[in-house]
């Protein structure tokens, strides 16, 4: 069995024969489920450079011991800033770390500490136990996403950013499941503050019977 547990705005950890944490902005984040000290992890993904995205990885990998995986620029950009951290380069393109396969796969949003970019943004899709999973990182819809499912696919559950404003909202969102085919989509990366404010009932009409929609509050948790 696999769980998938909504951490809040677009965290996420991944329990099954590994623990896998994606984008631990735990502190500040008004809608944690958790505190840093409180997460256990074996690897940690990172999406892209924003602050909501690193969030805690360095602080939680120095406690944890947890390998940080991450664009190549920005690996190298977090292990030469911090000590005593172990992190992974990645570009786009598939490779397996500690028995897990994943796949860095592109993202359309900027990346960036708030002053200069680093790398790229990208997005995961991650097999373990036999379930395959996709967190999209902040993202636009794009046409190529059709390709994650013919390569990858099929695809568990999707984890998809619908707050609009720096990533795709419900519509585009909806599109984006048109293309990616998975049998589950958890909606992510919305309300947390006033700008990406969105009903993610709304979203859930708009996919209506290509995938079943299941929105989780922070805490909660989906068993795949």
């Amino acid at each position: 069995m696999v769980k998938v547990k909504f951490l809040g705005h677009a965290a996420f950890l991944i329990e099954g024969s590994k623990k896998i944490l994606i984008d631990p902005f735990l502190s500040g984040n008004p809608k944690a489920a958790v505190k840093p000290e409180e997460v256990e992890a074996d690897l940690i993904l990172v999406t892209h450079a924003h602050g909501d995205h690193v969030g805690d990885a360095v602080e939680i990998a120095r406690r944890t011991g947890a390998k940080i995986v991450a664009m190549y620029d920005l690996a190298n950009y977090l292990v030469e800033k911090e000590s005593g951290i172990t992190t992974i380069g990645m570009n786009y393109g598939p490779t397996e770390i500690d028995g897990v396969f994943i796949v860095q796969v592109p993202a359309w949003h900027s990346s960036s500490d708030g002053k200069y970019s680093i790398g790229n943004a990208c997005g995961y899709i991650i097999k373990l136990d036999g379930i395959t999973i996709y967190h999209a990182g902040d993202t636009f819809v794009f046409g190529d996403m059709a390709l994650f499912n013919e390569l990858y696919g099929p695809i568990d559950v999707a984890l998809l950013p619908i707050g609009g404003h720096f990533t795709m909202g419900p519509r585009e969102a909806a599109k984006a499941v048109e293309l990616l085919r998975p049998r589950k989509v958890v909606p992510m990366h919305y309300s947390t503050w006033p700008p990406i404010a969105q009903d993610p009932e709304e979203f859930k009409k708009l996919v209506g019977d290509k995938a079943e929609v299941v929105i989780l509050q922070p805490g909660e948790e989906l068993e795949l």
